[in-house]
């Protein structure tokens, strides 16, 4: 399943600092977001609460999602993926979708499993889709608030 509009490439790594410090030195970029923060959300083994550092780079109209896992057991899709050193690991694309609720249902009758769902309702909605068979990678669907999109540096 493929819909919305591919705006992000997403990477993981144990070392955020150091990625943050890479695009400031090979990329444009047009913003630059840091945050930590804790995220409570659902995966098939529960729902549960995990803590990351995550870094926002845009460079054009694409964002790089930065993610360094720091606590908790929901977060084993980043933290399996990590590399043994500090290197960026690429492990996901994000679309974003203009309703929610009809992408669930898209979801709901598609072959490939939701393996993480979170977000805030009425603000930021978010699902993870393994489409690892089929792309080799994951795909993350969002729907955001406008004023959340334009907080993240959207336009």
């Amino acid at each position: 399943m493929s819909t919305g509009r591919h705006y992000q490439n997403a990477y993981v790594t144990r070392n955020l600092d150091k990625a943050v410090e890479g695009f400031k030195q090979y990329a444009d970029l047009r913003a630059l977001m840091e945050i930590e923060v804790p995220v409570k959300v659902w995966t098939p083994k529960g729902e549960g609460t995990g803590v990351q550092k995550l870094a926002f780079a845009w460079v054009g109209d694409l964002n790089y999602e930065l993610i360094e896992p720091k606590d908790g057991d929901v977060l084993a899709i980043y933290r399996d993926a990590l590399p043994a050193d500090d290197r960026l690991v690429f492990h996901h694309v994000c679309h974003v979708v203009d309703d929610f609720d009809a992408l669930m249902k898209r979801v709901e009758s598609q072959p490939f499993p939701v393996v993480l769902k979170g977000g805030t309702p009425g603000l930021l909605e978010f699902v993870y889709v393994d489409t690892r068979p089929w792309l080799g990678h994951y795909t993350e669907y969002v729907w955001m608030a406008p004023e959340r999109w334009t907080a993240m540096g959207g336009r």
